[in-house]
């Protein structure tokens, strides 16, 4: 069995990337897939987002209306099973939750038909207006597997001057804490996946300081590990202990991957004992006994037609498009089947936005009665549409291969049938083709009108009027003729005066481009000028502006255009600062 967690920042994105959800879940070959930051909100799941064969999905979305975090975060667990119901696989949750305080959704004891509110097991002695803003942001899926439990998480960022953020982070830990420790003092085994945001160890940072462990969340971090008295094992630390340089997250902006500039904040926890029965559990656990391995996916594709060595080129606009994580996996044996289940109502498959909302009677009806409306109007369009009998064409008469004999002559020959039949039906009808018919043609009328003519279309016109007379006379073909000819010489001179014209725009235009461009080309000059070097590389800076507030937003400032990498290397960013003057900053 294969767990793969993965920041994929933004799930539309990464689909878009693969061209269908199946193909990017199908590239992980795994059995639960845990993706974090899907940039979703609840109104934006689709079918092509959540639903794909062969895999059961549960998602936890943002709900929150706090400014700058719409739509913000967000995790998705996908269970690839062969049965979404009467199903033996451990890959199908018997169970789910979204969020882990008990308030969003309550399916993991309730199920789907309670509809009481119960705070979840461990998390009493907190208020529900304070534990419904700690799970609003969509940060954590719980889908239960009978022989253990994933929690999948997405951690809350938090610079150190964010008093606030700071905060929430501190409460989000504390209560998700003791909601894992409930299910571990029950016997449970539980799994905790996800980008935590945290890089425990100074060797999970790029050129950490000597304080970087003093860090309050890598402290408490450190403190749920067994070896340091807690319950869980860091399961890539455990099979990888020596590894330097392994890291799971690089900055987009600064081009880090490119020297590897990176921290390992993608984890995968476990804790539990192991499924042997023996009497000696001594030495037995969940990971020592089970757990095959565990590895980043760092030669996983997550950008489009990619090329890593030239991916970045510096400049302020450069961005790398795709996730700034890569994916990590930990594989174990094979577990036994567990008693038959079905998908927990929480899957996706059940949200009213996918399946549809329920509708009454009244509805159904209602909508029935329009269906026939607009099938009953849409009949009489083309009715009116579709000739009839004895009706001519409406198109230009140039078009029109009909003569008035032969219409003529149609027209008899049904008015004679309905005499002899006796019928006045049918005498009707070609009274009501011949209305049909002049309306017709008042509507062409109207419709040639509103367009401008050209010289051309006049000698057209009445060459084709010529030709529907020509079966009555043969004097007017030959005055046919003449306009047709007048009509070609017509033709030769627009064709002569329209094409000098061109050329006449044309290096007008042409002009007017060169001037663009030469003045572009000193505007840029100038520009280049005023960029300064930076002094490691001897190369012309990049121009940034800060955009955290203070008394400095919005200010512009300089800095070395090389990726961001370790000090040592003399190709990375040397570090170079410099503040534009105050004429080129922003108002």
């Amino acid at each position: 069995m294969k767990i793969v967690t993965y920041n994929v920042n933004g799930l539309r994105q990464r689909v878009s990337q693969f061209d269908s959800l199946l193909k990017l879940l199908d590239s992980f070959d795994a059995d639960i897939i845990c993706f974090q930051e899907t940039k979703l909100r609840r109104q934006e799941l689709t079918a092509d987002l959540t639903i794909a064969d062969g895999y059961e999905s549960f998602f936890s979305c943002t709900r929150t209306c706090e400014k700058g975090r719409t739509g913000y975060s967000g995790v998705a667990t996908f269970c690839r099973v062969k049965s979404a119901s009467s199903s033996c696989e451990v890959a199908l949750p018997v169970a789910a939750e979204e969020g882990f305080t008990g308030l969003v959704n309550s399916s993991l004891r309730g199920g789907k038909n309670d509809t009481s509110v119960i705070i979840a097991d461990g998390v009493e002695e907190y208020e529900k207006e304070e534990l419904l803003r700690i799970d609003q942001e969509g940060r954590c899926v719980i889908t239960d597997h009978a022989h253990f439990v994933v929690f999948n998480v997405y951690g809350p960022r938090a610079v150190a001057d964010d008093a606030d953020r700071i905060e929430f982070k501190h409460r989000f830990y504390d209560v998700l804490e003791r909601r894992w420790e409930c299910l571990l003092r029950q016997g449970r085994r539980v799994f905790v996946v996800g980008d935590l945001n945290i890089a425990p160890f100074a060797m999970d940072r790029c050129e950490a300081g000597p304080d970087f462990e003093k860090n309050e969340f890598r402290k408490w971090f450190r403190s749920l590990l067994v070896e340091r008295g807690g319950s869980f094992s860091d399961v890539f630390r455990s099979k990888h202990p020596e590894r330097k340089d392994a890291f799971t997250c690089w900055s987009s902006s600064s081009g880090a991957e490119q020297f590897n500039y990176g921290s390992r904040i993608d984890h995968i926890l476990v804790a539990g004992s192991c499924l042997h029965e023996e009497g000696d559990q001594q030495g037995h656990s969940f990971l020592a006994c089970h757990v095959k391995e565990c590895d980043i996916l760092t030669e996983y594709k997550r950008f489009k037609n990619e090329t890593i060595p030239t991916r970045w080129k510096g400049g302020l606009g450069v961005k790398l498009k795709g996730s700034d994580h890569v994916p990590v996996f930990t594989s174990f044996d094979d577990l036994p089947d567990i008693p038959q289940h079905s998908t927990p109502p929480l899957a996706s498959r059940y949200l009213p936005m996918i399946y549809g909302f329920q509708q009454t009677l009244a509805s159904v009806l209602m909508k029935r009665q329009a269906r026939a409306i607009e099938v009953s109007c849409s009949s009489l369009s083309q009715s009116n549409a579709t000739p009839s009998c004895g009706e001519i064409s409406t198109g230009p008469l140039r078009k029109c291969s009909m003569t008035c004999t032969s219409l003529h002559e149609e027209s008899c020959s049904l008015e004679k049938v309905n005499t002899t039949s006796g019928g006045s039906s049918d005498i009707m009808c070609v009274s009501s083709v011949r209305a049909e018919k002049d309306g017709n043609k008042k509507k062409v009328r109207r419709i040639q009108s509103s367009h401008q003519l050209s010289l051309k279309s006049f000698f057209t016109s009445k060459s084709g009027s010529n030709v529907s007379s020509s079966s009555q006379s043969s004097q007017v073909e030959t005055s046919i003729t003449e306009p047709t000819v007048s009509s070609k010489e017509d033709d030769e001179l627009t064709t002569t005066t329209s094409s000098q014209e061109q050329d006449q725009s044309g290096s007008s235009a042409q002009q007017k481009n060169n001037a663009a461009l030469m003045e572009w080309q000193r505007i840029q000059s100038l520009m280049q000028n005023s960029i300064p070097q930076c002094k490691g590389h001897k190369e012309a800076c990049v121009a940034r502006v800060v955009k955290k507030p203070g008394p400095t937003f919005g200010r512009r400032f300089y800095v070395c255009s090389r990726a961001e990498g370790p000090s040592s290397n003399p190709e990375a960013n040397c570090g170079y600062f410099k503040w534009a003057s105050s004429k080129f900053r922003d108002k």
